[in-house]
């Protein structure tokens, strides 16, 4: 019987309700109930159990899951709580299933984001230390000198973070112009990174993820190609999708 257990997040994140960490968010609020009662974080649920999230029960009626790209306007919240923020990324894409973003995008940027109903590929994507790139175009208030590139590629404190950057490939695109790859996703990275170094960012896109390139419209999704799923599956591969303890202080892992 203990086989067929499975903890409340895990179950709404298998079934295509929203990942495992939207799923604890829910949980810790209270709008979650198994068998009408409200659980306590990390409840175990049996196949015969009946989950309700806001009064709705959940089953899974996934048939195959849904992986898009898209390109997120500025302005834009990558949340899926339609009740709090009105100018969320579901709402305006408005899929006829329901998918959640893997990873964030902050509002005043704009580019790639990945959204699914995989809450099993999610998990893999968004740990810190898989080591997935992410590849941005930057537009910054003054002329960009050597010394800035040679920093910003080097590693900058946060202090606030009580964190140095990883190494990261940067480079000069034109005056006001540079690229940055990321390994890392610590909180607004790239704007604390250049006003560390006194810089202001005007713009922020996102242009790749992995081996995904962002090749629409603004405001556009597309699916993604079998080719790039299965290329996306194989650098995910080693990929943990429970947390593993680390030697070196953990990086926090948000966009």
């Amino acid at each position: 019987m203990e086989d067929a257990l499975k903890r409340i997040n895990k179950y709404l994140s298998e079934v295509g309700y929203c990942s495992r960490r939207e799923a604890d968010k829910l949980i810790e609020a209270g709008r979650v109930t198994i068998n009408g009662t409200i659980p306590e974080m990390g409840t175990k649920i049996s196949p015969t159990d009946v989950v309700h999230v806001d009064g709705k029960e959940i089953s899974n009626t996934n048939t195959s899951f849904v992986y898009l790209a898209f390109n997120k306007p500025v302005g834009i919240v990558c949340t899926t709580d339609t009740s709090v923020e009105k100018d969320n990324i579901i709402d305006f894409i408005k899929y006829p299933k329901r998918i959640f973003p893997i990873g964030r995008l902050d509002k005043p940027s704009e580019g790639l984001i990945l959204l699914t109903d995989d809450g099993d590929i999610v998990n893999k994507i968004l740990r810190a230390s898989n080591n997935h790139e992410k590849e941005y175009i930057v537009k910054v208030d003054k002329p960009i000198s050597q010394t800035f590139i040679e920093r910003m590629s080097g590693g900058i404190p946060l202090e606030d973070l009580d964190r140095v950057t990883k190494k990261c490939v940067v480079e000069k695109l034109s005056t006001y112009e540079f690229k940055i790859i990321l390994t890392q996703g610590l909180n607004r990275q790239i704007r604390r990174m250049c006003e560390y170094l006194n810089y202001e960012v005007e713009t922020l896109k996102r242009v790749r993820i992995m081996n995904i390139k962002m090749d629409m419209p603004v405001g556009e999704y597309r699916e993604l190609t079998k080719d790039e799923f299965k290329e996306l599956n194989r650098l995910i591969a080693d990929s943990t999708k429970e947390h593993k303890p680390n030697l070196i202080r953990p990086h926090r892992k948000r966009n």
